[in-house]
Order: C-alpha cells, then sequence, then structure tokens
C-alpha cells in the first residue's frame, strides 16, 4: 500500500501567491494585465523590427529572439495561475506538472543564453567597431541562437529526467504560483542527492556559466570606454549597454537570487514573491527598456503604427449606376 501510495500521484496542488480569498480578484485582474502588457509589448517590438530594413541587425536580431522568449517564458506559467484563480482551482497534473517545468527551464535557459550573446554582440560592436559585421555576421548569429536553442533544451530534458525518477507522497502543497523545481524535489520523498546534484551543476554552468561572461565582456567595454577621449563618445558608447545591463540585473540578481538563497519551507511565500520579478515583471518591463532610450526603436515604431492608420478601414460613400 504505502508502494502505491508514493508512485501513483495524479495531481499537485499550486497555492499560489496569497491563499487569501479577498486578494484573489486583485491578483487576477493584476497579472492578467501584467501578462497582456507582457505579450503586447513584446509583439510590437517583434513586428517593428521586421518591418523595418534598417533594423535588420545583429543587436535587433538578438532583442526579437529575446521578446519571443519572453512571450513563451511568461506564458508557460501565468495563463495556469490566472485559471485557477478563476476557477478557484488549485489543482495540475502531474503530467502538466512536468511539462511546465520542462518549458519553463528551456525558456529560462533562453533568456539566459541570450542575454550572454547580447553581451558578446556589444562588446564587439565598442571594442571592435570596424570589424563588427565581419565578426558578427548572419551565419554566426544564427549559430548563436541555434547553441542557445540547443543547450537550454538538453539542460531542461536533463533535468526533467532526474526528476521523473522520484516518488511523491499522497497531497502534496507546491508554495509557488508554477511548478518550480527546487520545489518539487523538495516534496519528493525518495533519495534527492541526484537531483540536487544536477540542478546546482545546472544552476552553476549555464547560470555562473554565462554571468561570467556577460562580466568579463563588460570589463572590456568598460576599459574601452574609458579610452574613448570625448565624453560625447563615452555617453554614446554607454548608452548602447545601459538597457541590456538594466534587464541583466533584473534578470540574474532575481533569479539567481531564488536559487542561491533558498532555504525550507519559511522562505517558500519570499520565494514565489521574488520569482514573480524575473518571470512575469522583468519580460514585462523589456520592451519598455528596450524601446524608450532607444530612437531607432522609437522610429520603427512610429512608421509601424502610421502604418496600421493608413491601412484601416476605410468607408466608401455610395456610388451611383451610370
Amino acid at each position: 500500500m504505502e508502494a502505491d501510495n508514493l508512485t501513483q500521484i495524479s495531481e499537485f496542488l499550486l497555492l499560489g501567491l496569497s491563499e487569501a480569498p479577498e486578494l484573489q480578484p486583485f491578483l487576477f485582474g493584476l497579472f492578467l494585465s501584467m501578462y497582456l502588457v507582457t505579450v503586447l509589448g513584446n509583439l510590437l517590438i517583434i513586428l517593428a523590427v521586421s518591418s523595418d530594413s534598417r533594423l535588420h541587425t545583429p543587436m535587433y536580431f538578438f532583442l526579437c529572439n529575446l521578446s519571443l522568449t519572453d512571450i513563451c517564458f511568461t506564458s508557460v506559467t501565468v495563463p495556469k495561475m490566472l485559471v485557477n484563480i478563476q476557477t478557484q482551482s488549485k489543482a495540475i497534473t502531474y503530467a502538466g506538472c512536468v511539462t511546465q517545468m520542462y518549458f519553463f527551464l528551456i525558456f529560462v535557459g533562453l533568456d539566459n543564453f541570450l542575454l550572454t550573446v547580447m553581451a558578446y554582440d556589444r562588446f564587439v560592436a565598442i571594442c571592435h567597431p570596424l570589424h563588427y559585421m565581419v565578426i558578427m555576421n548572419p551565419q554566426l548569429c544564427g549559430l548563436l541562437v541555434l547553441l542557445s536553442w540547443v543547450m537550454s533544451v538538453l539542460d531542461s530534458l536533463l533535468q526533467c529526467l532526474v526528476v521523473l525518477r522520484l516518488s511523491f507522497c499522497p497531497g502534496l502543497e507546491i508554495h509557488h504560483f508554477f511548478c518550480e523545481i527546487k520545489q518539487m524535489i523538495q516534496l519528493s520523498c525518495s533519495d534527492t542527492f541526484l537531483n540536487d546534484l544536477v540542478m546546482y551543476f545546472g544552476v552553476g554552468l549555464l547560470g555562473g556559466g554565462p554571468l561570467a561572461g556577460i562580466l568579463y565582456s563588460y570589463s572590456r567595454i568598460v576599459s574601452s570606454i574609458r579610452a574613448i577621449p570625448s565624453a560625447q563618445g563615452k555617453y554614446k558608447a554607454f548608452s548602447t549597454c545601459a538597457s541590456h545591463l538594466l534587464v541583466v540585473s533584473l534578470f540574474y540578481g532575481t533569479g539567481l537570487g531564488v536559487y542561491l538563497s533558498y532555504s525550507g519551507t519559511r522562505s517558500s511565500q519570499s520565494s514565489a514573491t521574488a520569482s514573480v520579478m524575473y518571470t512575469v515583471v522583468t519580460p514585462m518591463l523589456n520592451p519598455f527598456i528596450y524601446s524608450l532610450r532607444n530612437r531607432d526603436i522609437k522610429g520603427a515604431l512610429k512608421r509601424l503604427v502610421g502604418m496600421a492608420a493608413l491601412k484601416g478601414p476605410v468607408v466608401l460613400g455610395p456610388r451611383k449606376c451610370p
């Protein structure tokens, strides 16, 4: 009987950010608004870059991929949370939980790698401006995005495979609004040494490695900017990196903080709240961060809106028959 209880797990319970009934309408409205802003904002970035041939450069190619990833990243977690609030149900099936975890790990890994690739792009643009278009050729850009996909998928697949070997006790409650891998491991009745080893190895290699690459790129960028004689030149060079640096700070500051400082049930609620920053808030802010201080993006958005207005419905007056 005990063996059956450990293996026949059909669903988990996602407790969300709060169990207070009076907060559920507020949370539903808040996260629905944030999700719609995220999808619309990132779609506008993709459409603006795609419709303007002047933005068909490596930097904006990576930005389009980041925007697409952010849409998928948020879509993995928020819609299920909204459905659970609306239906007043906290349940998610075992298969649904593993599937959600699989795609979540893919897109969080993609965000990680794309931010690293974008840091390398800025490094080449500032430190080797004369060879920028030669180094950052379309083949290399495509290869970097492909490698980001391959590494993210392989890491996610490995993480999920070692979770599938675990046994769980009945009545499992996840103190989160999505199936977060660390909490799933802690809820297991099996030996989780291998899972912890694989998880921390993945965080260290696929999180710490790219972060080290970003820090190295920016150390070289800062050295190059300091060598620029004019203050205007320094400001122009730094302004091309400011948006990316802000997004990196938000993403890594909250993401790594959740995984490295997580300790026990007491911090589960604070962990879920902190996770909102890198799973919902950062993807929502990315379009604003990259567009508000970028004249090229703002110009492309204005032209895109202008084209949409010109192609709007045309009301024809009555025609006279000859």
